[in-house]
């Protein structure tokens, strides 16, 4: 059992550590960030019932179903409804590149649960292929989940777009990386070359949000000299 734990846990706080050490200002307290994992954790439990009770109801009558509205919908509304109503307005949120570091965090969190529960159930051999798809690509959804929010938050304009950014692009890549796994016969094929595409992309918001953070931080402090001058 401990050996699971280890092997569901380990990716998690591996994936988590390095988007929150990539955060090269001002660091997010990790009491704040481990509150936000754990929230991220405890989702699983309603997603659970949820898609239980979706599929036992018949609702999901077709694999984009499955893909788009019992995997991607839901999971990703959860994660950015915690995103969006417990860390946006919070004070620790001050500059851009804190929302890819909430953002990890909350999915990565969500991740880690759901980790644990599949090993349990199908076994720690499962581990390394978990950590692989499911694991990772959990972190680039919650990474561009994140960036969305960081940009909403500290844009003077389109704040809005943004924001409904921040729940769409995530739901829509993660749809298609569901739709790939459940549906496609060979679905290694077209998973490959999307992975990668994922990963891309999520580090491609990560050095475009510290460039905003650094661009903030300068736009702080020129305002501070400007108002004791």
């Amino acid at each position: 059992m401990l050996g699971i734990l280890s092997a569901g846990i380990a990716p998690g706080l591996a994936l988590l550590s390095y988007f929150y050490l990539k955060d090269q200002y001002e660091s997010e307290p990790i009491s704040m960030v481990f509150k936000t994992f754990l929230f991220g954790a405890l989702l699983v439990f309603p997603i659970m019932f949820i898609q239980y009770v979706l599929e036992t109801e018949g609702v999901l009558q077709s694999s984009l179903m499955d893909a788009f509205l019992s995997s991607s919908l839901l999971e990703e509304f959860f994660k950015w409804f915690i995103l969006f109503y417990t860390i946006y307005q919070h004070i620790t949120f001050d500059e851009p590149y804190d929302g890819i570091v909430y953002g990890a965090s909350v999915s990565l969190g969500f991740a880690t649960a759901e980790n644990i529960f599949y090993l349990v159930a199908l076994g720690v051999e499962h581990a390394l292929g978990r950590a692989l798809l499911p694991v990772s690509s959990h972190a680039l959804f919650g990474v561009i989940m994140g960036y969305y929010i960081g940009k909403g938050k500290f844009s003077a304009t389109s704040t809005k777009k943004w924001i409904a950014f921040s729940l769409f692009i995530p739901f829509l890549l993660h749809g298609i990386y569901d739709y790939i796994l459940i549906s496609l016969k060979h679905w290694i094929f077209i998973m490959f070359p999307f992975m990668i595409f994922l990963w891309w992309l999520g580090l491609r918001k990560v050095k475009k949000a510290r460039a905003h953070s650094l661009n903030h931080m300068n736009n702080q402090f020129d305002l501070q000299k400007t108002l004791h001058s």
